[in-house]
């Protein structure tokens, strides 16, 4: 009988779990079991793992009854990541190498047939997750996880292209039998990879391609600036989209921090490239996409498209048109900048700390204030606007009219000012309020607005009124207060006056159904 003990890592919402995969060989009907609440990928690495030992010319125990142990059991395993865990414990088991030497490292990757390694999802969670839980290990991953998880600073990767690197890398001292394997002799099979991120290189569509639109544009900036969020209402055509998609490139550029935390998400999802690396995501789901589409789910717990436009943007087109449900799950994580998923047997939290663009047509048909005419009654209109419920609409701090241009003026208005002015700004007056309050503006909570806001007695008095006017609620008021905060901030003015007040009023508008 023999036991070997191989260490692997599971992924549990962005927490990288520690894994055993424990490998038993034992006299007996010949038998291949894998136990440990294995996902069905999980259980197909049996056929996997006998191919690939065989194709590459190693041994593979016929005669044994195998048994493959996940531990801890309670926890549930998915994808293929645990096939080279577990070909390793067949050979250590076996005494094709050398089990004793595994200590100190860990592996994840999931075999081809002829024994190459394919790569898995999660490679940069697991490396960011153990870099932040300060364990120090080895990881042995397949190429392109590999590059992944050494972004991570200080993380020790090696890279392994085949079975057989493995296998040459950890083979006993003892010299092999003039028949054992050929082992691979490529010169990076097994390569350790230093930690280092590559350049940034972030690129973005240009907001010198908006013609006109003085106000949108202005409110894009204040978004920008203060990190608020932002509805665009206008007829079909009008350049929302347009305005939203560049958005991201008016927000300052990403740390590195920033750029890890957003590159773990989308490699926990399997979408993480490295010419986005340091890119601001922008994520745009269709308005078919369901609340657990949006917010995350399933089971295991997947992101939604609101951790995966974590430190980005999440463009929502054609907002009344989401199912209902949907958008009220967006009013905790707009709140908290986080998503908790809670299931009956295990609950996983993940990042969500977006900035909401929003665009929406004021009728069903569209052209409601246009210059077409309306086709629309009064009914429709206040029913379509009513889709939008006054809580999630109290959450979004600009409200901007984006209106249609005529073709006359689009065709000789000037090209608009590029995004990299507009950047400049937005990030000074960022830099202002972190240097002020350690956080943008729209993060202040309860006493740290009184305490930062810096409010003139004479705008105060105009916001009070305002308020009244206008039946704010406490959540509107304040919001305004840190618009009207980022508004003295692109002014570079300490104090919050009443000009700006009042031009962070005028973004707090109403639908035109008066919603």
């Amino acid at each position: 009988m023999s036991l070997c003990l191989v260490q692997s890592r599971a992924l549990v919402g962005l927490e990288a779990a520690a894994v055993t995969v424990e490998v038993h060989l034992a006299n007996g009907l010949p038998n291949f079991m894998l136990v440990g609440l294995a996902d069905t990928e999980v259980k197909e690495a049996r056929e996997r793992v006998r191919s690939a030992l065989l194709n590459s010319g190693l041994e593979f125990p016929h005669n044994k009854r195998i048994t493959v142990n996940l531990a801890p059991a309670d926890l549930p395993k998915d994808s293929g990541r645990f096939d080279l865990p577990i070909a390793i414990g067949v050979l250590a088991a076996s005494g094709q190498i050398d089990g004793q030497r595994l200590a100190g490292y860990e592996f994840a990757g999931e075999l081809s047939l002829s024994g190459e390694l394919r790569p898995v999802r999660g490679a940069l969670a697991t490396s960011l997750a153990l870099h932040a839980g300060g364990v120090v290990t080895r990881l042995v991953l397949p190429p392109g996880s590999a590059e992944e998880a050494a972004l991570v600073p200080e993380a020790h990767v090696v890279r392994a292209r085949h079975l057989l690197d493995v296998v040459r890398h950890f083979a006993p001292p003892a010299p092999p039998c003039t028949d054992a394997p050929p082992l691979s002799d490529e010169p990076d099979g097994w390569t350790r990879l230093v930690a280092s991120a590559p350049a940034a290189c972030a690129s973005y569509p240009d907001l010198v391609d908006v013609k006109g639109q003085a106000g949108a544009r202005r409110a894009l900036e204040i978004a920008a600036a203060g990190g608020h969020s932002l509805l665009l209402v206008g007829p079909p055509g009008a350049g929302k989209s347009m305005l939203a998609q560049r958005f991201a490139g008016l927000l300052p550029p990403m740390t590195v921090a920033e750029a890890l935390e957003s590159a773990a998400v989308a490699s926990l999802a399997g979408r993480f490239a490295l010419q986005h690396w340091s890119q601001r995501p922008t994520e745009s789901p269709h308005h078919s996409a369901s609340a657990v589409a949006l917010v995350g789910g399933g089971s295991p717990p997947r992101p939604g498209e609101i951790s995966l436009a974590h430190h980005g943007v999440l463009f929502l087109d054609e907002l009344p048109e989401f199912p209902r449900a949907a958008l009220e799950a967006l009013r905790e994580p707009l709140e908290t900048g986080r998503i908790t998923i809670a299931r009956a047997a295990r609950r996983s939290e993940f990042p969500a700390c977006f900035q909401l663009v929003a665009a929406m047509n004021p009728c069903p048909c569209g052209w409601l204030g246009s210059a077409r005419p309306c086709r629309c009654s009064p009914e429709q209109i206040a029913r379509y606007q009513g889709r939008l419920s006054g809580p999630l609409l109290d959450r979004i701090d600009l409200h901007v009219e984006v209106p249609a241009l005529a073709a006359g003026e689009l065709l000789q208005a000037p090209a608009g000012e590029p995004s990299a002015p507009v950047q400049t700004r937005c990030v000074a007056a960022r830099a202002r309020a972190l240097q002020r309050q350690g956080k943008a503006n729209h993060a202040l909570q309860g006493a740290e607005i009184d305490a930062h806001a810096g409010l003139a007695h004479k705008a105060s008095e105009f916001l009070r009124n305002a308020s009244a006017r206008l039946g704010w609620s406490a959540r509107s008021t304040h919001r305004v207060l840190k618009v009207a905060r980022t508004i003295a901030d692109l002014a570079g003015a300490s104090a919050v006056e009443v000009v700006h007040v009042a031009e962070a009023v005028q973004y707090r508008r109403v639908l035109p159904a008066g919603l």
